[in-house]
């Protein structure tokens, strides 16, 4: 991975003291780390892990979430989210869509990963989405909370990629679509 140089919010661009020491002698490393050069202490910026869902109705229309929190507030979503620290993927994919959608997934199937950067509080956050095929029995209690506003089924055929929240869940929905022949 290499820091995205151009932006105010890379990480370089941002961290300015050692969180151990204080030290300004902080510096990025060119192994996506940094350094104290007071303290010797020594951060990697590493990919947080991410899940999100691919739910499909009756219709064959694909369940996407509309964002309630910034970053890209409005724009639809996959369902999903992060990992927790000692959480399984698996457990927060099913975590997540009972969170947000209050639906108990029956079955899940990995699909693909992709990687993403978003602005979170001023600082790019670097993720590793990785995506799953769920099935659930029944939307008869779907109701939306937790960070969302809300939800619709959208015909693939009918998806405005332009309302799509980050390029990462636009590839993810673009490789469902391929296998699927649409």
């Amino acid at each position: 991975m290499v820091f995205n140089m151009c932006t105010p919010t890379s990480p370089e661009s941002v961290f300015s003291f050692c969180p151990r020491c204080g030290s300004r002698a902080f510096a990025p490393q060119a192994d996506r780390s940094f350094r104290c050069g007071e303290c010797a202490f020594h951060l990697y910026v590493n990919a947080a892990a991410a899940v999100a869902a691919l739910i499909v109705n009756e219709k064959g229309e694909l369940l996407l979430t509309r964002r309630a929190l910034e970053p890209q507030k409005g724009l639809l979503d996959l369902p999903g989210g992060f990992v927790d620290p000692g959480e399984r993927v698996e457990e927060a994919l099913l975590r997540e869509i009972k969170e947000e959608l209050n639906l108990e997934v029956d079955h899940y199937r990995f699909l693909v990963s992709y990687p993403n950067e978003y602005v979170f509080g001023g600082l790019s956050v670097y993720t590793a989405d990785l995506a799953f095929e769920c099935r659930v029995s029944s939307f008869e209690e779907i109701h939306w909370g937790d960070d969302i506003s809300g939800y619709a089924f959208i015909a693939p055929e009918e998806l405005d990629f332009s309302r799509i929240c980050s390029e990462s869940i636009r590839q993810i929905i673009r490789h469902w679509q391929n296998g699927r022949g649409d």
